[in-house]
C-alpha cells in the first residue's frame, strides 16, 4: 500500500478535481527589500540576499511516484536524480548555493541535495539523520553541518536560525509518512523512496538584505518555536487538516506577516515547468485570506520570483 497525501489537504474528491482544473495564478510582489525569492516547486525554494544564494529543499528531478493518485506513492519507486537537468542550470549559471537546507529525509526534499552539494561546494544542514542519508548518497561529508534546532547562525551578508519543526500528519491515525531514523554509522545506500524516512522535521528562518523568510518543510509546527518570530515572508505548505487550526494559530503566532506565500502544493510527479495543483492551494488561500486578511497571499509559477 502506497502513502497517499489525497487526504492531506482535508478537501473533498469533488472539490480537490474542481481545484485541479485551475491554474495558479502567478502573482509578483514587488517589495523593496534586496532578498529575492524563487520557487522551482514542491518546497525547493531559493533565497538569494545579496550576492550570497541559500537553497532550501531544492527538488529539480520530480520522479513519478504516484504520491497525489488514489493509490498512493508506491515505496518502492527507485531514487533517480536527473543530473542533466541540475547541470544545466548550473552551468548557465541560473541555479547556486552557498548553503542548502534539509526540512526533512524524504525523497521529495533530499534526492537532488547530495549532487547540489557536490556540484556548487555548498554548506549543508540538516539533522543526523538527513546527514547519514546524504552521505551514503555521496554527497562531501566536510560540507555536511548537523542541527538539531535552535541554532543561530550568522553568515557573511546573512544568518540563519534553525528550529525544531514537526512534520504532515495524513489518514484517521494521523501519521507520519516513511517515519524514523536513521544513524551515521549506516552506510548502506538508499535505493527506493521509503529508504529514505522523514528523520526528524526542521524549519528554517533566513535573514538578509533586508528581509527575513522563514519556510516550513510540512504542513505542521511547534508553536512555542515560531512564538515571537516575525518574518516578512512565511513559506507556507498546503494541508494541516490534521493540526488544529494549523493557519491561524501559525499567522497568529507569528504576528500576521507581510507575505504569505504558497508552498509545497503542486503534483511533483509532473516535470518542473508544469504547474498542477495538488488539490490544496484554494484551501490554503482560504484559510490565510480568513486568519490573516492583511497578508498578501503569494501564488508564483514554477522558477518564478518575486521581493519582499
Amino acid at each position: 500500500m502506497g502513502f497517499n497525501r489525497r487526504g492531506l489537504f482535508g478537501a473533498g474528491a469533488a472539490a480537490a478535481a474542481i481545484l485541479a482544473g485551475a491554474g495558479p495564478a502567478a502573482a509578483a510582489a514587488s517589495g523593496t527589500s534586496g532578498m529575492t525569492l524563487r520557487w522551482w516547486g514542491n518546497n525547493g525554494w531559493e533565497i538569494r540576499a545579496g550576492a550570497k544564494t541559500i537553497l532550501v529543499d531544492p527538488w529539480l528531478t520530480r520522479f513519478k511516484t504516484g504520491t497525489y493518485t488514489q493509490a498512493g506513492a508506491n515505496p518502492k519507486t527507485p531514487l533517480s536524480v536527473n543530473r542533466t537537468l541540475i547541470d544545466g542550470f548550473l552551468d548557465r549559471g541560473e541555479l547556486r548555493a552557498d548553503h542548502i537546507l534539509v526540512t526533512h529525509g524524504h525523497y521529495d526534499h533530499l534526492t537532488d541535495v547530495p549532487y547540489l552539494a557536490k556540484r556548487t561546494g555548498a554548506t549543508v544542514i540538516g539533522t543526523e539523520t538527513h546527514l547519514s542519508l546524504m552521505a551514503a548518497l555521496g554527497a562531501p561529508e566536510d560540507q555536511l553541518a548537523v542541527a538539531s534546532g535552535g541554532e543561530d547562525l550568522t553568515f557573511d551578508g546573512y544568518s540563519i536560525r534553525v528550529l525544531r519543526s514537526l512534520h504532515s500528519a495524513t489518514g484517521e491515525r494521523a501519521r507520519v509518512a516513511f517515519p524514523g531514523s536513521r544513524p551515521l554509522s549506516r552506510r548502506d545506500r538508499p535505493c527506493v523512496i521509503e529508504d529514505l524516512v522523514e528523520g526528524g522535521t526542521l524549519a528554517y528562518q533566513v535573514t538578509g538584505a533586508g528581509a527575513s523568510v522563514l519556510n516550513f518543510g510540512g504542513s505542521n509546527y511547534v508553536e512555542s518555536e515560531v512564538a515571537g518570530l516575525r518574518p516578512d515572508v512565511v513559506c507556507l505548505p498546503a494541508g494541516g487538516a490534521k493540526v488544529t487550526q494549523y493557519v491561524p494559530r501559525l499567522l497568529t503566532a507569528l504576528g500576521h506577516p507581510r507575505y504569505v506565500a504558497a508552498t509545497h502544493w503542486d503534483d511533483f510527479d509532473e516535470p518542473l515547468g508544469k504547474v498542477v495543483d495538488a488539490g490544496g492551494l484554494e484551501p490554503l488561500r482560504t484559510a490565510v485570506t480568513a486568519a490573516s486578511p492583511t497578508s498578501r497571499f503569494v501564488v508564483l509559477d514554477h522558477l518564478g520570483s518575486f521581493v519582499p
